[in-house]
């Protein structure tokens, strides 16, 4: 299994912006793809998941009603749509997959991760 995330960058607070996560390697429609992230000195933290077959999605209280995770399965591809950034969102964005979780909000049960793509929100 291959993932590679894209899209991150230097923004201001308030402004938008939307990750990308490529998956291959596999047939995902079991899998679970989650989002994380982990600010420096901090430790990687659950941001948000989406359940590949029926498209079910879990998000952290922290960015609720700010974030949306979505599928594009022809694409094989995951994405964060992060809207009214604050500060406090800037940290190393993670997208990671396992097979037929329980429970989608912890790391330990992701086997699978990406490289990681920075996001920077100034205020």
């Amino acid at each position: 299994v291959q993932l590679v995330e894209s899209g991150g960058g230097l923004v201001q607070a308030g402004d938008s912006l939307r990750l990308s996560c490529a998956a291959s390697g596999r047939t995902f429609s079991t899998y679970t793809m989650g989002w994380f992230r982990q600010a420096p000195g901090k430790e990687r933290e659950f941001v948000a998941a989406i359940r590949w077959n029926r498209g079910s999605t879990y998000y952290a209280d922290s960015v609720k009603g700010r974030f949306a995770i979505s599928r594009d399965s022809a694409k094989n591809t995951v994405y964060l749509q992060m809207n009214s950034l604050k500060p406090e969102d800037t940290a190393v964005y993670y997208c990671a997959t396992e097979n037929s979780l329980t429970v989608v909000t912890t790391q330990r049960g992701y086997h699978y991760w990406g490289q990681g793509t920075q996001v920077t929100v100034s205020s």
